[in-house]
């Protein structure tokens, strides 16, 4: 397992969030992206996930919601990553599939499109 500590890691996130095509993020509203070491159940089978109502679903929403989250499991994805590069594909890989699922895109189309 590959070792880093949680502030490395998030600036690993940041950098490969800065790194996605503007028509990506450029209609993410109302969402917020966050580290968390595993999730609930601490398996680490679980790379990230999207926590929220997908665009595609929602009708009145609006002001006094709060905001939808995409959760990147730090454990998870060193246990799964070599080095950092391996790591930062990774990464990447995991914020476009938890985007798409923002945007409405199951995991059968991600699979079709080659992102899952």
């Amino acid at each position: 397992m590959m070792e880093m500590d949680a502030a490395t890691f998030e600036q690993l996130v940041v950098d490969e969030l800065d790194r996605l095509p503007d028509e990506m993020v450029d209609g993410l509203e109302n969402l917020i992206f966050v580290v968390e070491d595993r999730p609930e159940d601490g398996s680490l089978d679980l790379l990230g996930m999207y926590d929220g109502l997908a665009l595609t679903e929602r009708g009145q929403y609006g002001m006094g919601e709060l905001p939808d989250r995409i959760i990147l499991f730090r454990e998870s994805h060193l246990a799964e990553c070599d080095d950092e590069e391996e790591l930062r594909e990774e990464v990447h890989t995991t914020l476009v599939h938890e985007i798409a699922h923002f945007f409405g895109i199951d995991d059968t189309q991600l699979h079709e499109m080659g992102w899952a």
